[in-house]
């Protein structure tokens, strides 16, 4: 089996709280009749989550993505996946721990699009 999906198989087991808030939102169908995947492997990156019907991917990210060198990283990550056809909507923990009600009605927002 390839390495990625090994590694994206590893993730799903290892689920952080704020993916496993947002993921009680996403699977089943339970938002908008819309199918989403975890840990999903774009290229040589393993998105959080993936609507491919819609080519949507969300991504949640810690304290850490607000460093030089992770803003580079998510720069060219975001470019590369947004070049397969998807658009990358991003997420901080603090808002899926504080205000899920507001996430939700964003991803509304976004899906209606």
């Amino acid at each position: 089996m390839d390495e990625k999906y090994i590694k994206a198989r590893d993730l799903r087991k290892n689920i952080t709280p704020q993916e496993q808030k947002l993921w009680n939102l996403l699977k089943n169908r339970q938002f908008i009749g819309l199918k989403f995947v975890r840990q999903y492997p774009i290229g040589n990156y393993i998105v959080d989550f993936a609507c491919r019907q819609k080519k949507i991917v969300i991504e949640i990210d810690g304290g850490q993505h607000n460093e030089d060198s992770a803003i580079l990283y998510d720069e060219n990550r975001t470019k590369f996946i947004e070049s397969k056809g998807y658009k990358v909507y991003r997420f901080w923990n603090n808002e899926i721990n504080e205000n899920i009600e507001g996430v939700y009605q964003k991803l509304l927002e976004i899906f209606d699009k």
